[in-house]
């Protein structure tokens, strides 16, 4: 009993405890390989937000073997990411006023806030939300993300400076620029896309970013390449991190709730589209509120090693997939890695040139890119197409982050609109009896005196007017009369809700009037309870409950055959 709730807790415990052997050499390989590609990413981000290179190396280490035993995507690599470093960035440092040790501490207090808002969301199972995401959605958002990631090392590979922040404004300038590249750093560059396409076509198994790390780097070393101008990693602490002392105020704390919400919704819905992207690629699935707290427990390992906020490592996990990796794994190994870098090769780890390590993320980002599924979607599906198209233009004109909340956006309009303006048909029989939706083309016809109709969403106090405008419209309209109007109840009456019922009520006196006489068919139990509840004192001539549709079809028919009956003896 004790064990299964252990794997309930970790689910990530299961994989090593059932380990297959044949799965080491894959995930040994991707686990050196994303080392290679997390270290000098980690501290570029860690640069980016102001504070000590190897802080970003803290980040890495606790996060992912937390991740490891407590997340359930087999692929998926936690570490810092641009979007959130540039939300923490935005939130601690104009509370720093410029002092980098405040701007640590701020960062560690955000990264712990964020793990237990995810955990507290998790315990209240709103993982749900990241269902608002929708497939064209989410390959709009990836495509987008991928795109950003390449534009970003522009610079880093030409050796270019003053090229504009943002991706359009920068991508107009780059022609301008190039003229003034810095040719060493093209040529360093070159070099290392050489020797990953080489290992690539010559050897396709081996890790190729980690091969070309190590030989750019070895380079670098060994003929002190910055003394021709190009930029390196530099020098950098090694050891263990050290505790600083808070040099806060407490009462600042409060000015990081709101970003620290703000950064975990972003965080998780990244991490879910990365999550949700590679399990759909590699045929299993993930659960949203496992993740959603396996996301938390990561920030707050981060928090604990002096580190600062991770979610999913978009460009790790592209390389942990085209590498092979198999499980979880990959985690650990690549974890291991870098704390033995972290305690012993900090020092040649200085070396790294920054062009081989924007060369290195383009060519990783480059298994993201899906243009040709979203163009297929033209002739498919147009209104997914144009979603998909949206979100990824969206992404590349405001950004990932703001791209991030427009997809969330997107999403949510999307699911109202199908629950405010659903779908409906208009129901019949086959020649066998069976009931289908009648449509231009096919053998379905209505039965005699009976319109039945679907309305194909659960009604609430938002479309329940909808509801009652389709009706009366479907009546209206009719080339015959009908005497009866059954609805699938068991479709759209899924709860009590006291909006729908008087809007009900509302409909059966307007019906009355027309001569129809209104059946509800299915949840007859739970229909007659919420009539009683609501009040609606109607007689068998204004409202008939059933339990389904063919039992209504027949009661229908012998109420008319007994009217015949009726006639004939008049």
């Amino acid at each position: 009993m004790l064990w299964k709730r252990l794997h309930r807790w970790m689910p990530g415990l299961e994989n090593f405890c059932y380990y297959r052997k044949e799965y080491f050499s894959h995930d040994i390989r991707s686990g050196l390989s994303v080392a290679a590609v997390a270290l000098p990413v980690a501290i570029a981000y860690a640069e980016l937000m102001g504070i000590s290179a190897i802080i970003g190396l803290y980040a890495c280490i606790l996060p992912m073997f937390a991740y490891a035993l407590f997340g359930t995507s087999r692929q998926l690599i936690v570490g810092p990411d641009a979007a959130t470093c540039a939300v923490i960035a935005a939130a601690v440092a104009p509370l720093a006023l410029g002092n980098e040790h405040v701007r640590w501490q701020l960062a560690i207090i955000m990264t712990l806030m964020t793990g237990f808002w995810c955990i507290l969301a998790s315990h209240f199972r709103l993982g749900a939300f990241a269902d608002f995401l929708s497939r064209p959605i989410l390959k709009g958002f990836i495509n987008g993300v991928a795109i950003t990631i390449m534009a970003d090392q522009l610079a880093k590979v030409f050796g270019l400076s003053g090229l504009p922040p943002e991706l359009i404004e920068r991508l107009i300038a780059l022609p301008h620029k190039l003229l003034e590249s810095h040719w060493p750093t093209v040529g360093m560059s070159v070099m290392t896309l050489l020797v990953l396409l080489s290992v690539r076509f010559l050897h396709p198994g081996w890790p190729a970013p980690l091969i070309a790390m190590i030989v750019s780097t070895y380079v670098s070393w060994q003929f002190e390449l910055n003394q021709y101008g190009i930029q390196i990693v530099g020098n950098m602490e090694s050891g263990l991190p050290i505790v600083p002392m808070p040099e806060f105020q407490l009462g600042v704390m409060r000015d990081l709730v709101v970003p620290s919400i703000n950064l975990a919704v972003i965080s998780f819905v990244s991490f879910m589209m990365t999550a949700r992207s590679f399990a759909s690629k590699n045929g299993y699935q993930v659960d949203a509120d496992l993740e959603l707290r396996a996301l938390g427990i990561a920030n707050i390992a981060s928090s604990l090693s002096l580190g600062f906020a991770v979610s999913a490592a978009s460009s790790r996990t592209a390389v942990n997939d085209a590498i092979g990796g198999k499980t979880q794994m990959v985690s650990v190994i690549a974890a291991t890695t870098i704390l033995l870098v972290l305690l012993f090769m900090t020092e040649f780890l200085g070396y790294i040139p920054l062009s081989s390590l924007g060369i290195v993320l383009i060519f990783s980002t480059w298994s993201l890119l899906g243009l040709k599924n979203i163009w297929s979607y033209r002739k498919r599906n147009r209104r997914a197409f144009t979603l998909s198209i949206f979100t990824l233009v969206a992404v590349l004109l405001v950004g990932v982050i703001d791209g991030i909340g427009f997809a969330v956006l997107l999403g949510l309009l999307q699911f109202l609109r199908i629950i405010f303006r659903p779908s409906d048909q208009l129901l019949g029989v086959n020649e066998q009896g069976m009931i289908h939706s009648i449509n231009q083309g096919n053998d379905i016809a209505s039965v005699d005196g009976i319109m039945m109709y679907r309305f194909n969403s659960p009604l609430t106090y938002f479309n329940v007017g909808y509801f009652k405008k389709r009706v009366l419209q479907h009546v209206e309209r009719a080339s015959k009369h009908p005497t009866w109007l059954v609805v699938d109840a068991a479709v759209s009456f899924t709860h009590d809700d006291v909006s729908v019922f008087a809007v009900l009520d509302e409909l059966i006196t307007e019906l009355k009037e027309k001569d129809v006489t209104l059946v509800l068919a299915g949840r007859r139990t739970e229909l007659n309870y919420w009539i009683k509840q609501n009040k609606l004192s109607r007689s068998d001539e204004d409202l008939i409950v059933v339990p389904d549709l063919y039992f209504a079809i027949r009661l229908i028919q012998s109420k008319q055959q007994v009217e015949e009956k009726k006639e004939e003896c008049a």
